[in-house]
């Protein structure tokens, strides 16, 4: 005859209880943590993702168009030795920024000849948030240069310069890495 220990059997009720407890708390803890962080849309093209998205085929025939006939470069900057690291993209040089800087884009045809009628917006920005954003539209054409005169930059560390050059039904768009040392 077999023994009848007491409880034996009786502990899978609070095994249930237990897990319950676990997931219900886990998805609290979930939900509370998600809300609470901030999501930060991109502004890869100066415009809403869903935009950008939907404009897609239009932004890069603007892109190819702009690349065929002009260039674009930057100016009147130093450049820094630091190296991002973990980026999707190459960078091949890195603006050292200070915290008041005057930062000058010049557009040409590709026979090197200043275009002098272009809509030139620059957006400081730091990757991974927007609450710092900076935007400069309609920059003033002046002895050849789009400058941009005394762009504050606070708080250390990387920041990309988003320029959007615009001549007609062509746009094009660059990027710029810059760092300020703490």
């Amino acid at each position: 005859m077999a023994e009848n220990r007491d409880g034996d059997g009786r502990f899978w009720p609070y095994m249930i209880l237990g897990f319950l407890f676990i997931g219900i708390t886990l998805g609290y803890w979930t939900v509370k943590h998600a809300v609470g962080t901030p999501v930060h849309e991109s502004n890869e093209y100066m415009m809403k993702y869903q935009r950008a998205d939907s404009n897609a085929d239009k932004i890069v025939e603007a892109q190819k168009r702009f690349d065929e006939k002009y260039e674009v470069s930057i100016v009147g900057v130093e450049y820094s030795d630091f190296k991002p690291e973990h980026l999707k993209r190459k960078v091949d040089s890195v603006v050292a920024l200070k915290r008041r800087n005057d930062i000058g884009f010049r557009v040409t045809d590709r026979d090197g000849n200043a275009v002098t009628d272009a809509n030139v917006t620059l957006l400081l920005t730091r990757p991974h948030t927007r609450s710092e954003d900076r935007l400069y539209r309609d920059i003033p054409y002046a002895d050849g240069i789009y400058e941009v005169e005394g762009v504050e930059v606070k708080k250390p560390g990387r920041y990309i310069l988003r320029l959007r050059v615009s001549i007609g039904d062509a746009v094009g768009f660059m990027d710029t890495e810059g760092y300020l040392k703490p």
